[in-house]
Protein backbone atom coordinates (compact mmCIF):
# COMPACT_ATOMS: atom_id res chain seq x y z
CA UNK A 1 0.00 0.00 0.00
CA UNK A 2 1.79 3.08 -1.07
CA UNK A 3 1.78 6.79 0.82
CA UNK A 4 -1.25 8.06 -1.47
CA UNK A 5 -3.13 5.23 -0.46
CA UNK A 6 -2.22 5.73 3.44
CA UNK A 7 -3.30 9.10 2.93
CA UNK A 8 -6.43 8.71 1.45
CA UNK A 9 -7.72 6.70 4.22
CA UNK A 10 -6.59 9.09 6.90
CA UNK A 11 -8.20 11.87 5.78
CA UNK A 12 -11.46 9.92 4.27
CA UNK A 13 -11.21 8.78 8.16
CA UNK A 14 -10.52 12.04 9.45
CA UNK A 15 -13.19 13.67 7.44
CA UNK A 16 -15.93 11.35 8.81
CA UNK A 17 -14.73 11.23 12.54
CA UNK A 18 -15.85 14.63 12.39
CA UNK A 19 -19.65 13.79 12.97
CA UNK A 20 -18.58 12.83 16.46
CA UNK A 21 -16.73 15.90 17.28
CA UNK A 22 -20.20 17.10 15.97
CA UNK A 23 -21.83 14.99 18.41
CA UNK A 24 -19.55 15.40 21.41
CA UNK A 25 -20.53 19.51 20.68
CA UNK A 26 -23.76 18.67 21.24
CA UNK A 27 -23.98 16.81 24.20
CA UNK A 28 -21.86 20.24 25.87
CA UNK A 29 -24.79 21.99 26.09
CA UNK A 30 -28.11 21.65 27.40
CA UNK A 31 -30.31 23.05 25.22
CA UNK A 32 -30.19 23.40 21.41
CA UNK A 33 -28.59 26.97 19.95
CA UNK A 34 -30.89 27.30 17.17
CA UNK A 35 -28.76 30.26 15.48
CA UNK A 36 -25.79 28.27 16.03
CA UNK A 37 -27.00 25.22 14.04
CA UNK A 38 -28.62 27.73 11.57
CA UNK A 39 -25.03 29.43 10.95
CA UNK A 40 -23.30 25.96 10.69
CA UNK A 41 -25.77 24.54 8.73
CA UNK A 42 -25.40 27.21 6.42
CA UNK A 43 -21.26 27.54 6.64
CA UNK A 44 -21.49 23.77 4.98
CA UNK A 45 -23.92 24.37 2.52
CA UNK A 46 -21.34 27.62 1.45
CA UNK A 47 -18.72 25.11 1.40
CA UNK A 48 -20.05 22.42 -0.35
CA UNK A 49 -21.21 24.88 -3.44
CA UNK A 50 -18.37 26.86 -3.55
CA UNK A 51 -15.98 23.51 -4.04
CA UNK A 52 -18.68 21.53 -6.27
CA UNK A 53 -19.10 24.44 -9.06
CA UNK A 54 -15.26 26.19 -8.16
CA UNK A 55 -13.04 22.96 -8.12
CA UNK A 56 -14.30 19.67 -8.81
CA UNK A 57 -16.83 20.51 -11.50
CA UNK A 58 -13.74 22.51 -13.48
CA UNK A 59 -11.51 19.38 -12.46
CA UNK A 60 -14.06 16.76 -14.32
CA UNK A 61 -14.52 18.76 -17.12
CA UNK A 62 -10.43 19.17 -17.74
CA UNK A 63 -10.81 15.03 -17.86
CA UNK A 64 -13.22 14.16 -19.69
CA UNK A 65 -12.03 17.05 -22.20
CA UNK A 66 -8.84 14.70 -21.97
CA UNK A 67 -10.87 11.73 -22.46
CA UNK A 68 -13.71 12.48 -24.83
CA UNK A 69 -12.35 16.30 -26.76
CA UNK A 70 -13.98 19.57 -25.95
CA UNK A 71 -17.20 19.15 -26.80
CA UNK A 72 -18.06 15.71 -26.07
CA UNK A 73 -16.02 16.31 -22.42
CA UNK A 74 -17.92 18.92 -21.19
CA UNK A 75 -21.64 16.80 -22.28
CA UNK A 76 -20.32 13.92 -20.28
CA UNK A 77 -19.52 16.25 -17.58
CA UNK A 78 -22.90 17.69 -17.54
CA UNK A 79 -24.59 14.18 -17.77
CA UNK A 80 -22.81 12.95 -14.95
CA UNK A 81 -23.50 16.09 -12.47
CA UNK A 82 -27.13 15.82 -13.22
CA UNK A 83 -26.85 11.94 -12.87
CA UNK A 84 -25.04 12.82 -9.27
CA UNK A 85 -28.33 15.04 -8.80
CA UNK A 86 -30.56 11.71 -9.76
CA UNK A 87 -29.04 9.08 -7.47
CA UNK A 88 -29.29 11.44 -4.81
CA UNK A 89 -32.60 12.36 -5.04
CA UNK A 90 -33.22 8.51 -5.55
CA UNK A 91 -31.61 7.80 -1.76
CA UNK A 92 -33.49 10.34 -0.51
CA UNK A 93 -37.00 9.31 -1.84
CA UNK A 94 -36.16 5.78 -0.47
CA UNK A 95 -35.31 7.12 3.36
CA UNK A 96 -38.46 8.95 5.21
CA UNK A 97 -37.14 12.91 5.36
CA UNK A 98 -36.94 13.75 8.81
CA UNK A 99 -38.35 17.09 8.48
CA UNK A 100 -41.66 16.52 8.84
CA UNK A 101 -40.71 14.37 12.04
CA UNK A 102 -38.86 17.38 12.85
CA UNK A 103 -42.14 19.79 12.69
CA UNK A 104 -43.36 17.17 14.69
CA UNK A 105 -41.62 16.74 17.39
CA UNK A 106 -41.96 21.08 18.04
CA UNK A 107 -45.62 20.95 18.18
CA UNK A 108 -45.78 17.58 20.15
CA UNK A 109 -42.70 17.23 22.10
CA UNK A 110 -43.30 13.47 21.96
CA UNK A 111 -40.16 11.89 22.59
CA UNK A 112 -40.64 8.36 20.74
CA UNK A 113 -41.11 11.17 17.66
CA UNK A 114 -37.76 12.90 18.34
CA UNK A 115 -35.57 9.77 18.67
CA UNK A 116 -37.03 8.67 15.43
CA UNK A 117 -36.13 11.99 13.81
CA UNK A 118 -32.49 11.49 14.95
CA UNK A 119 -32.00 7.75 14.03
CA UNK A 120 -33.19 8.95 9.86
CA UNK A 121 -31.18 11.32 10.19
CA UNK A 122 -28.41 9.74 10.90
CA UNK A 123 -29.60 6.90 8.75
CA UNK A 124 -29.37 9.47 5.72
CA UNK A 125 -26.09 11.08 6.67
CA UNK A 126 -24.81 7.92 6.54
CA UNK A 127 -25.85 6.90 3.18
CA UNK A 128 -25.22 10.10 1.70
CA UNK A 129 -21.18 10.10 3.69
CA UNK A 130 -20.55 7.26 1.59
CA UNK A 131 -19.99 8.67 -1.86
CA UNK A 132 -18.21 11.59 0.25
CA UNK A 133 -15.68 9.15 1.46
CA UNK A 134 -15.12 7.84 -2.67
CA UNK A 135 -14.93 11.21 -3.30
CA UNK A 136 -12.44 12.05 -0.92
CA UNK A 137 -10.15 9.15 -1.57
CA UNK A 138 -10.23 9.48 -5.21
CA UNK A 139 -9.15 13.04 -5.17
CA UNK A 140 -6.04 12.80 -2.62
CA UNK A 141 -5.20 9.76 -4.70
CA UNK A 142 -5.08 12.44 -7.87
CA UNK A 143 -4.05 15.39 -6.30
CA UNK A 144 -3.01 15.24 -2.26
CA UNK A 145 -3.77 19.02 -2.00
CA UNK A 146 -7.85 18.85 -3.62
CA UNK A 147 -8.04 15.80 -1.32
CA UNK A 148 -6.93 17.52 1.55
CA UNK A 149 -9.14 20.26 0.75
CA UNK A 150 -12.43 18.13 0.59
CA UNK A 151 -11.75 16.29 3.09
CA UNK A 152 -11.74 19.89 5.14
CA UNK A 153 -15.14 20.72 3.53
CA UNK A 154 -16.62 17.22 4.23
CA UNK A 155 -15.13 17.22 8.11
CA UNK A 156 -16.26 21.08 8.66
CA UNK A 157 -20.06 20.03 7.42
CA UNK A 158 -19.79 16.52 8.80
CA UNK A 159 -19.44 18.30 12.39
CA UNK A 160 -23.08 20.31 12.24
CA UNK A 161 -24.57 16.82 10.74
CA UNK A 162 -23.05 15.11 13.95
CA UNK A 163 -24.66 17.50 15.88
CA UNK A 164 -28.56 17.50 14.27
CA UNK A 165 -28.02 13.73 14.65
CA UNK A 166 -27.12 13.49 18.44
CA UNK A 167 -29.37 16.48 20.18
CA UNK A 168 -32.85 14.78 18.63
CA UNK A 169 -31.26 11.57 20.44
CA UNK A 170 -29.89 12.85 23.51
CA UNK A 171 -33.32 14.81 24.35
CA UNK A 172 -35.69 12.42 23.65
CA UNK A 173 -33.51 9.41 25.78
CA UNK A 174 -31.06 11.46 27.95
CA UNK A 175 -28.22 8.62 26.94
CA UNK A 176 -25.27 10.42 25.90
CA UNK A 177 -22.91 7.72 24.86
CA UNK A 178 -26.09 6.48 22.83
CA UNK A 179 -26.48 9.82 21.39
CA UNK A 180 -22.68 10.01 20.35
CA UNK A 181 -22.35 6.32 19.43
CA UNK A 182 -25.15 7.05 16.47
CA UNK A 183 -23.71 9.77 15.28
CA UNK A 184 -20.06 8.65 15.12
CA UNK A 185 -21.05 5.44 12.99
CA UNK A 186 -23.13 7.36 10.43
CA UNK A 187 -19.56 8.92 9.69
CA UNK A 188 -17.86 6.31 9.54
CA UNK A 189 -19.81 4.81 5.90
CA UNK A 190 -16.62 7.75 5.08
CA UNK A 191 -13.68 5.03 4.95
CA UNK A 192 -16.32 2.37 4.14
CA UNK A 193 -16.88 4.20 1.03
CA UNK A 194 -12.93 4.96 0.47
CA UNK A 195 -12.38 0.94 1.12
CA UNK A 196 -14.54 0.20 -1.86
CA UNK A 197 -12.91 2.69 -4.48
CA UNK A 198 -9.52 1.29 -2.98
CA UNK A 199 -10.83 -2.51 -3.80
CA UNK A 200 -12.80 -2.35 -6.35
CA UNK A 201 -12.50 0.80 -8.48
CA UNK A 202 -9.01 1.52 -7.88
CA UNK A 203 -7.93 -1.24 -11.23
CA UNK A 204 -9.95 1.40 -13.61
CA UNK A 205 -9.16 4.81 -12.06
CA UNK A 206 -7.90 6.99 -14.78
CA UNK A 207 -9.32 10.19 -16.73
CA UNK A 208 -12.49 9.10 -17.42
CA UNK A 209 -13.65 7.67 -14.08
CA UNK A 210 -11.75 10.90 -12.04
CA UNK A 211 -14.15 13.10 -14.48
CA UNK A 212 -17.05 11.29 -14.24
CA UNK A 213 -17.29 11.03 -10.29
CA UNK A 214 -15.77 14.63 -9.51
CA UNK A 215 -18.89 15.51 -11.81
CA UNK A 216 -21.22 13.29 -10.01
CA UNK A 217 -20.21 14.01 -6.68
CA UNK A 218 -20.82 18.06 -7.53
CA UNK A 219 -24.26 16.96 -8.41
CA UNK A 220 -24.18 15.34 -5.13
CA UNK A 221 -23.32 18.35 -3.24
CA UNK A 222 -25.33 20.70 -4.90
CA UNK A 223 -28.27 19.05 -3.96
CA UNK A 224 -27.63 17.75 -0.40
CA UNK A 225 -27.03 21.71 0.28
CA UNK A 226 -29.83 22.95 -1.73
CA UNK A 227 -32.32 20.30 -0.77
CA UNK A 228 -31.40 19.44 2.87
CA UNK A 229 -28.81 22.09 4.66
CA UNK A 230 -30.53 25.10 3.55
CA UNK A 231 -34.45 24.27 4.41
CA UNK A 232 -32.90 23.11 7.65
CA UNK A 233 -30.88 25.80 8.87
CA UNK A 234 -33.71 27.91 7.35
CA UNK A 235 -36.07 25.69 9.70
CA UNK A 236 -33.56 26.40 12.75
CA UNK A 237 -33.42 30.21 12.35
CA UNK A 238 -35.37 32.74 9.94
CA UNK A 239 -33.32 35.82 9.97
CA UNK A 240 -30.12 36.32 8.67
CA UNK A 241 -27.60 33.63 9.98
CA UNK A 242 -28.03 30.83 7.12
CA UNK A 243 -26.91 33.09 4.24
CA UNK A 244 -24.15 34.60 6.62
CA UNK A 245 -22.66 31.62 7.40
CA UNK A 246 -23.29 30.40 3.62
CA UNK A 247 -21.31 33.64 2.88
CA UNK A 248 -18.25 32.63 5.23
CA UNK A 249 -18.40 28.79 3.95
CA UNK A 250 -17.74 30.32 0.65
CA UNK A 251 -15.35 32.75 1.62
CA UNK A 252 -13.04 30.07 4.02
CA UNK A 253 -13.14 27.48 1.51
CA UNK A 254 -12.04 30.12 -1.46
CA UNK A 255 -8.71 30.64 1.13
CA UNK A 256 -8.46 27.50 1.82
CA UNK A 257 -8.38 26.50 -1.83
CA UNK A 258 -5.90 29.19 -2.13
CA UNK A 259 -3.39 28.11 0.41
CA UNK A 260 -3.22 24.69 -1.03
CA UNK A 261 -2.36 25.80 -4.21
Amino acid sequence: MDNNVISAMLLTLLAGLATGVGGIISLFTTRTNKKFLSTSLGFSAGVMIYIAFSEMLPKSQDYLVNSFGNINGIWVSSAAFFGGMIVIMLIDNLIPSPESDLTAAKAGQHDAVLQRMGILMALAIAVHNFPEGLATFTSTLDNIHLGAAIAIAIAIHNIPEGIVTSVPIYFATGNKRRAFAISLLSGLTEPAGALVGYLILRPFLGDTLYGVIFAAISGMMIYVSVEELIPMAREYDKGNTMILGCITGMAVMAVSLILFI
